[in-house]
């Protein structure tokens, strides 16, 4: 089920995204929904990264090592 939100844009952010819609010749609401939902992947990609960083267990690969390990 969708649920209804209200949010107040900047006039810059309303250009930004009336000038995408017209391009796409899609909806606001379908435009700002895969903004979301990508904004939530990464942030999710981001904080398993932040998690790995921080754990002392775990052994962080330099790009010279990571290339010869892993062939790149």
């Amino acid at each position: 089920m969708a649920a209804p939100l209200s949010i107040r844009l900047t006039d810059e952010l309303e250009a930004a995204l009336e000038a995408t819609s017209k391009r796409l010749h899609r909806p606001k609401s379908f435009i700002i929904k895969s903004a979301l939902e990508q904004y939530f992947a990464e942030y999710a990609d981001y904080q398993i990264a932040l998690d790995r960083l921080n754990d002392k267990d775990d052994a962080i690969l330099s790009a010279a090592e990571f290339r010869s390990d892993y062939g790149g």
